[in-house]
């Protein structure tokens, strides 16, 4: 079985397609958040779960965790998001 790499958009392109990122509770796990991201099309693109976000960032202040999730989101908005 082979993995492909997942590719990123340039930060600039994300830029271009997002429209939103929304704080949403997952239908399947009450009490379990995930940010959706959403295209200029209201179309889900993807989305990250929060928990494995934060941890992957490490500990945030709260005043800039907003924006730092956002910044990480942007950064990672995988190539094929251009397809939907």
């Amino acid at each position: 079985m082979s993995s492909e790499e997942v590719r990123f958009l340039p930060y600039e392109e994300a830029v271009r397609i997002v429209a939103a990122i929304q704080e949403e509770e997952d239908v399947h796990q009450p009490d379990h958040r995930v940010l959706t991201v959403y295209n200029k099309d209201d179309k889900e693109i993807c989305w990250f779960d929060f928990d494995e976000l934060i941890r992957d960032l490490g500990p945030l202040d709260k005043s800039e965790e907003k924006e730092i999730v956002s910044d990480y989101i942007m950064h990672h908005i995988p190539d094929w998001a251009l397809d939907i």
